[in-house]
């Protein structure tokens, strides 16, 4: 039985594999091509994604990149504020997730913009009280792997067994958010979050260990590090790349492909299922 997630009220599933395009209203995230800090430019990239493919939009207001500048939670509310209300004014039905780690401002973006889901780089390491929150608000969480903040993931590499270890934290931290009464978890390995390339690329490889959780995955490689550095190019060079890993992450279990380039992310899902079904 294909694996969902509630959404309003109505299911959504997985028996073919979705499209989160990224909208980052930051003016300082790793890719240049993905900065829309603009409102009216956040809900432009958003009716493209739509156009293009995607089922989901994820919105973020503060940059995780490897040493980004930390900005305060007001802050980072603003620019949310600012490209949801823009989003919801072009697409009022579209599913948005908010990317975000503070509990506060999932609150907000949830009962004040229609927020459907909350995707949370820390895992809920950084705010002790993001799970109590989401389980009152009762929306989706995407629960990811990482270590430390985005100032200092960079020196927390090092594993004995990648996998088996981003599986067993994913687990652990599942089975809390559980108790704590959320329903519905999307886990996130966190590829290039306190990971080399080359630790990210043998995650990815194994990621079809992650279906003995038995819940939806996301792939989140688009134009990272894992790409670029290993290929030699930049990340703006990276759209070959990312597609190919892509098509090994679903080839591994990926459910949702988290991707700056909608079009080319959902040519490949479309590709993927094709082969699945002519198999």
């Amino acid at each position: 039985m294909a694996k969902t997630i509630c959404i309003d009220g109505r299911l959504m599933d997985f028996s073919t594999p979705r499209i989160m395009g990224i909208i980052n209203a930051t003016p300082d995230s790793f890719f240049p091509g993905s900065r829309t800090p603009e409102a009216e430019g956040a809900a432009r990239r958003a009716l493209r994604h739509l156009a293009d493919g995607a089922d989901i939009l994820d919105v973020g207001g503060y940059s995780s990149r490897p040493g980004a500048e930390h900005i305060p939670a007001d802050e980072e509310y603003s620019r949310l504020a600012g490209a949801l209300e823009a989003i919801r004014r072009v697409a009022p039905d579209a599913v948005i997730s908010v990317d975000t780690f503070r509990a506060t401002v999932a609150r907000k973006c949830v009962e004040e913009w229609g927020v459907q889901i909350i995707n949370d780089i820390s895992g809920g390491t950084l705010d002790p009280g993001m799970a109590e929150t989401v389980a009152d608000l009762q929306v989706p969480y995407v629960l990811m792997h990482t270590r430390g903040t985005p100032q200092t993931m960079a020196s927390l590499t090092g594993y004995a067994d990648v996998t088996a270890e981003v599986l067993s934290d994913l687990a652990f931290k599942a089975a809390a958010l559980r108790r704590a009464g959320v329903a519905d978890i999307i886990l996130d390995p966190g590829f290039g979050f306190a990971k080399t390339p080359e630790e990210s690329l043998r995650l990815l490889g194994e990621m079809d260990a992650f279906a003995a959780l038995d819940m939806p995955l996301l792939a989140g490689v688009s134009r990272k590090s894992m790409v670029w550095r290993t290929l030699g190019v930049t990340p703006d060079e990276s759209l070959n790349g990312t597609t190919a890993l892509h098509m090994a992450a679903l080839l591994k279990g990926a459910d949702i492909l988290r991707a700056h380039d909608v079009k080319e992310a959902a040519q490949c899902a479309a590709l993927f299922k094709a082969l699945r079904h002519n198999h």
